[in-house]
């Protein structure tokens, strides 16, 4: 029985008490919890005998797959420190993540191996790479096989600890990308829920408890569509796992919104969770150009987290799929989840505010009015990983408590709820309003000729910055004008907030989680 709050303690312990259950649906594998608790001891025997240790970094550079979650827990077992590697990431980029994350091992797919060959002698601290086969042929010399480290017999148990560390990989919209240090306890509670979400007992007071929560959570599937390399994924499987619920894997390559539909219908997914409107437009769309194709009445919540969710996408999401909730959750890789949104009428949504969760205006906690960041405290990381100028811009001590401020802007309303505008760091400043490209994004998508957005700004002598949108066109469908789109936003927006140009492209820029790639739209919109 777990005794610290420390994701492989409570691992052990759901596979311990629901062994028999499912706990992974994928293309390539299926396993119950005790059959991944054991494949999770011998990887974790392996990775040992290759000598890694605790406080070890260990890099999860692959596609989904059960090895990603197997990966993972074993690097918790061991009481190292797994983290997120974009696949997308081209050698430089991986020659800066590896050495930054001070890493030890990494995990990765075979397709890999010559990028790995070529970057790892970059890596000072590198003790062994692992190629996990993925059946694309490719010559893996260099690393060392992940079936040959299955093949120990299981070993342990390993010292570790709760305030043992998760490292977040987030690329944010400028700079390199930074590693968010995640003390398992904070992450249970934060990022997983406390282990409450799908549970009749709420979240857990002890170790204990995740006995019941495992033995008594609801018979549920959860079908996560974001790569397991965004947290948003990350944190919805870890709050399904410590409730012994089971976890449907997508290991495609590409979003296929027709694939996935299939998907979940077969296996019964009951909980279909995405990232935004990227991910919500073409689902939405499948389901309407494909009338009583699925049969998705098991479905009972469709979820989003760490994007703007639109709410024309919601209502038509409900009407399709009427058994479902519709969820939007709002989180950061620097505060975990923030709570559920409401509908605004004034930016994009509102959060509560409480003594966890505040507005924060420079170095004090905001009154009534006043606009700043988003932050939390309690639970929180404990920095950058390396990075003690960015930690302490970041992580403010105020009133004797550290708060973790995260890129959101927002502001403090009367009753105690925060109206949320968007991510600070790409407002656009116009005549010296303040525009949030997500308001403006969100507006532009419910065109019935736009299929995505992005809104950036493009300097300008009078105004500093103009609104520019980038759009891409829904096909089959002739593009419209420039009055006939600023008439279709304007009783949506203010006028200062309607863009002043369009940059029409064949398909918006954004990441393996679909969310939007700013640097790329401020290039775009510079051509307006």
């Amino acid at each position: 029985m777990a005794s610290q709050f420390h994701l492989a303690d409570l691992f052990e312990t759901v596979a311990a008490t629901v062994p028999d259950r499912m706990a992974l649906i994928g293309d390539s594998a299926r396993y119950t919890f005790a059959e991944l608790n054991a494949r999770c001891d011998r990887l974790a025997a392996g990775l040992a005998a290759q000598g890694v240790t605790r406080g070890d970094a260990v890099g999860l550079y692959m596609y989904n797959s059960p090895a990603y979650l197997e990966a993972f827990i074993a690097a918790c077992k061991l009481g190292a420190v797994p983290y997120n590697v974009n696949y997308r990431y081209r050698a430089d980029e991986l020659r800066y993540l590896f050495a930054n994350a001070d890493s030890a091992a990494i995990i990765h797919g075979a397709e890999f191996s010559p990028i790995v060959r070529d970057v790892r002698g970059d890596v000072p601290t590198l003790k062994v790479s692992v190629a996990v086969d993925d059946g694309s042929g490719e010559d893996t010399a260099g690393s060392i096989s992940y079936a040959d480290l299955m093949a120990h017999e299981p070993g342990g148990p390993w010292e570790r600890s709760e305030e043992d560390i998760l490292l977040c990989y987030t690329g944010g919209t400028t700079g390199m990308p930074k590693g968010v240090m995640w003390p398992h306890r904070a992450f249970l509670f934060a990022c997983a829920g406390g282990a409450g979400f799908f549970n009749p007992h709420g979240p857990v007071t002890t170790p204990a408890d995740i006995e019941s929560r495992a033995r008594d959570g609801y018979p549920l599937k959860i079908f996560p569509l974001a790569p397991l390399m965004h947290m948003a994924a990350m944190w919805a499987l870890w709050g399904a796992i410590l409730n012994g619920v089971t976890v449907i894997l997508d290991e495609g390559r590409v979003f296929d919104p027709e694939r996935l539909l299939d998907t979940a219908e077969r296996e019964g997914a009951n909980m279909i969770q995405f990232v935004g409107d990227a991910m919500a437009t073409p689902l939405r769309d499948a389901l309407k150009a494909n009338p009583g194709r699925w049969n998705l009445s098991h479905v009972v919540n469709l979820g989003s987290g760490g994007a703007v969710f639109s709410q024309h996408l919601k209502d038509d999401l409900k009407a399709l799929v009427p058994s479902a909730g519709i969820t939007d959750g709002l989180g950061a890789s620097e505060t975990g989840m923030s709570g559920m949104a409401e509908k605004s009428d004034e930016g994009v949504m509102r959060l509560p505010a409480n003594d966890f969760q505040q507005v924060v205006v420079e170095d004090r906690i905001g009154t009534v009015g006043e606009t700043g960041f988003i932050a939390r405290t309690g639970n929180t990381p404990v920095g950058y990983y390396g990075d003690p100028v960015k930690t302490a811009e970041t992580f403010i001590p105020i009133d004797g408590k550290l708060w973790a401020v995260s890129g959101d802007a927002g502001r403090l309303d009367e009753d105690q709820k925060i109206t949320v505008f968007g991510r600070g760091s790409t407002c656009i400043n116009t005549g010296g309003e303040k525009v949030f490209p997500e308001e403006v994004e969100e507006a532009l998508r419910t065109h019935p000729a736009i299929f995505d957005a992005v809104v950036a700004g493009q300097p300008d002598e009078r105004w500093g910055e103009r609104v520019i949108g980038v759009v891409s066109p829904r096909a089959g469908v002739d593009r419209p004008d420039m009055a006939n789109v600023k008439a279709h936003l304007a009783d949506r927006l203010a006028g200062y907030k309607l863009p002043k140009a369009l940059v029409w492209v064949d398909e918006i820029k954004r990441s393996p989680a679909g969310k939007q790639d700013y640097r790329w739209a401020k290039e775009v919109a510079a051509s307006a």
